[in-house]
């Protein structure tokens, strides 16, 4: 406040000589005009060392001045330095950032709001082609042109990785994952991962030889094992008990190298190419029928149709996955039990239902459900004579449907929906029929 005094004080000081002057010369008003004037071109001068200062010479020190002036280009030195430190700062954060990128193996390329390219490391040079001279400031989508990639990009669900070949190697096998931050800019990571690709074909390649190579000498020992059962009253007693036994470990053979033969050929076929309108009434009728059967009139088993939509798709593979979901319900649940199959459309696709009134699943195993060979129960599954394959198969057929496998268990405290594979939703097709469904078991209704 004193400085604001001070510069009042030189204001008045200046004013009142001016009129002094011109008062002792008879042109009092003259003298009143020139002491403002005196004060204003002060402050003009100031005003033009301030300029000069932050136009020419903002690194160097200040201008030396009194008063208010003093105080302000002192404020701003000290603002200006704080900015610097604080510039500095960034900028060796931001270029300790970008060596630790470079370190790394993995692609990394930063995308603003637009998806053009701001930054990328050197291991993105090698893994996608990019060049700093060329590329900068560019769209994602004119170095990656896959469509498959183009709509992971827009559709902004970048809960799972999507995995290509590599735009300038196709040798080269990626996973791309995208992470938003920021005021809606995205990271973009690719990883090589073809050695875990190879890996996995692989174990493809060789489970699905050793289990076609099985497939004979099953069929021979279970051709034998026929005849021997058709004159068993012949065979000694004792025998009777082992041939038994070997006739239901060899059919539990051919049925284990049957899955693992419909698995190989579900991952290695994109499919698509049987789909066709799905008449849903007659399917659900057909495996209620197999059910049944199965059950053997310990369960009652239901179907209900919302309405008669079809579903496009191919028949063998969702009958398959609804036959395996329609099994484990009469498998794992107990006599007297009520099981529906039930289709339902919906405004954004549809839902196939299996629903029952077992005890339902820990949500301790719900991520593993649909893992080759996992099992809740060892000992009742061994019971059933289940291969632990069934749902790795439905999981397969939904992944070449676009749709997803969900979990619930209402009525059952900590039983909360899970979903055991996340897949884009359902969407509405125009025409008569859906392009895609969703399976869900439901467990535990009382």
């Amino acid at each position: 406040m004193g400085l604001w005094k001070r510069e009042i004080w030189r204001l008045l000081l200046l004013s009142a000589g001016g009129l002094l002057v011109g008062w002792l010369v008879s042109y009092a008003g003259a003298g009143l005009a020139i002491g403002i004037a005196a004060c204003l071109l002060f402050h003009l001068r100031q005003l033009y060392r301030l300029h000069r200062w932050l136009t020419l010479t903002p690194q160097a020190e200040p201008p030396a001045a009194t008063g208010v002036w003093g105080e302000l280009f002192d404020r701003l030195y000290r603002y200006q330095k704080g900015q610097r430190h604080t510039q500095e700062r960034l900028l060796r954060i931001i270029k300790r950032i970008q060596e630790s990128s470079e370190a790394m193996r993995d692609s990394v390329v930063m995308l603003d709001r637009h998806g053009d390219m701001e930054w990328w490391n050197s291991a993105a040079e090698r893994m996608l082609g990019l060049r700093t001279t060329h590329d900068r400031g560019h769209h994602i989508t004119n170095l990656l042109r896959d469509p498959r990639f183009i709509d992971y990009l827009h559709t902004r669900d970048y809960r799972e990785p999507l995995t290509l070949r590599s735009p300038i190697d196709e040798q080269m096998v990626l996973q791309f994952q995208i992470t938003l931050y920021g005021d809606d800019e995205r990271l973009l990571m690719a990883r090589d991962i073809t050695r875990l690709h190879r890996l996995e074909e692989m174990r493809r390649d060789f489970v699905a030889n050793v289990s076609h190579e099985l497939r004979t000498p099953l069929t021979v020992l279970a051709g034998y094992l026929e005849t021997y059962d058709t004159y068993a009253d012949q065979l000694p007693p004792r025998f009777a008990r082992g041939l038994h036994q070997m006739q239901e470990q060899t059919h539990r053979m051919q049925n284990l190298v049957s899955d693992l033969l419909l698995l190989s050929r579900l991952e290695i076929d994109r499919g698509g190419k049987d789909h066709t309108p799905l008449a849903m009434a007659t399917l659900l009728e057909s495996v209620q029928r197999d059910a049944a059967a199965l059950s053997a009139g310990r369960h009652t088993i239901e179907v209900e149709l919302v309405e008669p939509r079809a579903l496009l798709g191919s028949e063998q593979e969702i009958r398959s996955a609804l036959s395996n979901l329609a099994f484990n319900a009469v498998r794992y649940t107990p006599e007297g039990s009520r099981i529906v199959l039930r289709w339902v459309p919906e405004s954004d696709g549809a839902k196939l239902e299996v629903e029952d009134n077992g005890k339902g699943i820990d949500p301790m195993h719900l991520p593993r459900l649909t893992e080759r060979f996992y099992r809740v129960d060892k000992g009742r599954s061994a019971a059933t004579g289940g291969t632990g394959l069934g749902l790795a198969i439905v999981k397969h057929v939904l992944l070449r449907h676009d749709a997803r496998l969900s979990q619930r268990n209402p009525g059952h405290q900590g039983h909360a929906a899970a979903e055991a594979e996340a897949l884009p939703p359902a969407r509405r097709q125009p025409t008569a029929h859906v392009r895609e469904a969703h399976f869900i078991v439901i467990h535990g209704i009382v």
